[in-house]
């Protein structure tokens, strides 16, 4: 391990990345594997059997108290009060001007005790900042606030995560926990004892909820029996035709399915309706960070909108390329991949509104060279079969 590797976080599940041979990166201060064999045999095995994926670097930050549902409702773009046991939803934490300081998932549970709790998943490379913007909103005198207090605490190092997505996620997982996986919904989830020794007696949350356009699961356990659950669902797994899936596959199955990713379609400079992300926002009610400008934002035309794209060739239109029409540029890519299941060059992308339509054909500067690109809606493919272009 070189000297970098040693000062990084580390999951539970590090040392059996590295024996498998895993290609470890540095993503957000976490050592974690970009890919174990081919990305390309990642992503298609997520696609026709299943994946499971370390995600344990996300981050996890859990709220209780009587007051924990009207602060979410101050801090989030969504509601939260109105959530029903087990419910589990998308929503927006924006700055004053209506930027998008991150794209989180919440959801709502409640203890052995009978008190509600709400765990709210963050990207990685945003942890420490929304920790930060909830500190900051969170002054003791508001977080012990008589018959309103609010208990916050970051669990992501208390905790670790798996997602295991594909068709036969629910045949794998089902003997394992004490839910009937079949009943629950998508954006549900519950807290679950897990049914194998390794687990030592403990449970978890599960919720039907993913990253990959294909169904699935997301497991989060405690970290000191992480290791053991882990190695039990690869076994169970692999007559199933589950492989162990790392980052890199993450990326080109969440691009194939059109879902934002922090960093390139989602940013301070981007507000949630030029994201496409209007559904997230819950403008009347209470008062959040930058709900007055989105407000006024809701009320103009956009200046830009994000898109699909189909490239004619096969080369990769990366982040930052530029998008003209004609020889004007009127956006730029955020996001290419060569599209594994489609066997497609695609891209998503920021271009201005007047161009924004299906069907619509630009050009791509890729390093100099102009590649044809047509615009399709999102997202490029559905597990129904259907991708965008067909």
């Amino acid at each position: 391990m070189d000297e970098k590797q040693s000062t990084m976080f580390r999951t539970p599940l590090c040392d059996w990345h590295t024996a498998r041979g895993a290609r470890m990166v540095d993503f957000a201060g976490w050592s974690m594997p970009v890919q174990y064999t081919s990305i390309v045999d990642e992503h298609l095995a997520t696609r026709n059997a299943a994946g499971i994926t370390d995600v344990s670097h996300m981050g996890r930050l859990r709220f209780e108290g009587p007051g924990t549902a009207v602060f979410l409702a101050e801090l989030l773009t969504r509601r939260v009060s109105d959530m029903r046991e087990g419910q589990v939803r998308y929503s927006l934490v924006t700055n004053e001007q209506g930027g998008i300081l991150d794209d989180v998932l919440v959801g709502y549970y409640h203890n052995a005790n009978g008190q509600p709790f709400y765990m709210m998943v963050v990207n990685a490379s945003n942890r420490e900042k929304i920790v930060e913007w909830i500190y900051s909103h969170l002054p003791p005198e508001r977080a012990e606030r008589p018959g309103q207090e609010v208990l916050f605490t970051d669990v992501t190092r208390l905790w670790a995560m798996f997602a295991i997505q594909g068709p036969r996620a629910l045949e794998l997982l089902q003997p394992l926990v004490d839910v009937e996986l079949p009943w629950m919904r998508y954006y549900r989830g519950a807290q679950v004892r897990i049914l194998h020794p390794a687990a030592q007696r403990q449970g978890g949350i599960i919720s039907r909820t993913g990253y990959t356009g294909e169904d699935g699961f997301e497991l989060s356990l405690g970290a000191t029996i992480a290791a053991d659950v882990w190695n039990v669902l690869v076994e169970m797994g692999e007559p199933l035709g589950l492989i162990p899936t790392g980052l890199g596959a993450r990326d080109t199955l969440r691009l194939e399915s059109g879902m934002p990713l922090y960093g390139h379609e989602l940013d301070e400079n981007i507000d949630p309706f030029q994201a496409g992300l209007g559904f997230a926002c819950h403008l009347t009610g209470y008062d959040f960070p930058g709900r007055d400008a989105l407000l006024q934002i809701q009320q103009q035309p956009p200046n830009q909108a994000r898109v699909g794209m189909e490239l004619t060739g096969r080369r990769i239109a990366r982040q930052g390329a530029p998008i003209l029409a004609g020889t004007e540029t009127i956006g730029q890519v955020t996001s290419g991949t060569f599209s594994p299941t489609l066997q497609k060059s695609i891209a998503m992308g920021y271009i201005r509104p007047d161009y924004a339509e299906p069907g619509t054909v630009v050009t791509i500067d890729i390093r100099g060279r102009m590649e044809p690109a047509r615009l399709v809606p999102l997202p490029f493919y559905r597990r129904n079969g259907k991708g965008a272009s067909k």
